[in-house]
């Protein structure tokens, strides 16, 4: 197996699983993971904008500046690293438009991984967060930490559908 391969795989799947344990919970889109234990945790509305503003930024951090800015940094004070999630929908985008736009992103990630091959995955990105040199030391690394990071969420989303009173989806 190439390397491409397996990181290919661990984004497709870790958005698709993303997609489909999120897709009912548009009715429900504010649902706190641990009710009762003190601000909640992350709701799931909150989870998918902050996968989108992280996808939105994978070609400046391969790139830096010039390779492309993040269309969705205006989001950034919302679900941006360090914010924490509202109980407020009025003050967030749409459900619908929060997850049509990660997935939009998650599907250029995936095209820009193609663009790269399987020889550049051993590229060293030119603009890694404060604090991510060491899990970002290459593009295969950043993408593989990027299909990671989803599944973290992925688990937070699964305890907002078991406080929503959702079935488990396996």
């Amino acid at each position: 197996m190439k390397a491409i391969e397996l990181v290919r795989w661990a984004m497709q799947m870790s958005d698709e699983a993303t997609a489909r344990l999120v897709a009912d919970m548009r009715d429900a889109p504010l649902t706190q993971p641990m009710p009762g234990v003190g601000s909640g945790g992350n709701h799931p509305l909150w989870i998918l904008g902050h996968l989108a503003v992280i996808e939105g930024g994978i070609a400046q951090i391969f790139f830096g500046a010039e390779g492309a800015k993040n269309p969705v940094e205006h989001w950034w004070p919302l679900f941006g690293p360090g914010t924490e999630p509202k109980p407020d929908a009025s003050l967030y985008p749409s459900f619908d438009e929060v997850l049509s736009t990660y997935r939009q992103l998650r599907a250029r990630n995936l095209t820009l991984l193609e663009e790269i091959g399987d020889a550049g995955l051993d590229r060293v990105p030119k603009d890694v967060p404060p604090g991510f040199e060491d899990a970002m030391k290459t593009f295969g690394q950043t993408l593989m930490l990027i299909a990671l990071h989803n599944m973290v969420h992925y688990g937070q989303i699964a305890d907002a559908r078991r406080a929503a009173g959702y079935k488990p989806l396996m």
